[in-house]
């Protein structure tokens, strides 16, 4: 939103008004220019932030997806090998088997149990992580709201120290043609 200059009527009077005129549209369109690049650079920030948080989810999901892949591989290997055991035994090796499957199925059992624990461990630790990196982002966000809200009043502060010495000079060149 523009913040339209006011310059005194005796500054009207003195320069005219259309010098006036154009200096308070010039300070406006400065301003414009201004707030539009600020913008523009915000939304590229925001856009490259946010193609490298869509890129770390893409590379999170494809280690799961392999690793899940490979734990699927493992158990299928390990049941076709046990399944081709059994279709080949004799009756007493049957009966040995049907043991060695309850052992066996209880270790599978176990670890399972492990693979699940570890899996909420590190759903647990995710979800810990992203919520330090939304901390994280909350407090740069604020951080950088702070130093541009510090920065557009030392812009302002710039701008009038530096109209007020156009003006100065304006008026002591007027001053000095009288």
């Amino acid at each position: 939103m523009p913040v339209t200059a006011k310059l005194s009527r005796h500054f009207y009077e003195v320069m005219g008004d259309d010098i006036a005129n154009e200096l308070v549209n010039w300070f406006n369109q400065v301003d414009a220019t201004y707030q539009t690049d600020l913008r523009h650079l915000n939304e590229v920030n925001f856009t490259r932030f946010d193609s490298r948080l869509e890129q770390r989810f893409a590379e999170q999901d494809l280690r799961l997806d392999r690793r899940f892949a490979a734990f699927e591989a493992k158990v299928e290997r390990r049941l076709a090998g046990f399944e081709a055991k059994m279709e080949q035994g004799l009756v007493d090796l049957e009966a040995r088997m049907d043991k060695r499957f309850v052992d066996l199925k209880a270790e599978m059992d176990d670890r399972f149990v492990a693979v699940e624990t570890r899996l909420t461990t590190l759903e647990i630790q995710t979800s810990q992580r992203f919520a330090q990196l939304e901390g994280k982002m909350d407090s740069g966000f604020a951080q950088i709201r702070s130093e541009m809200t510090s920065f557009k009043a030392e812009l302002i502060k710039w701008m009038f120290l530096f109209w007020l010495g156009t003006v100065a000079t304006t008026l002591a060149i007027v001053q000095a043609l009288r």
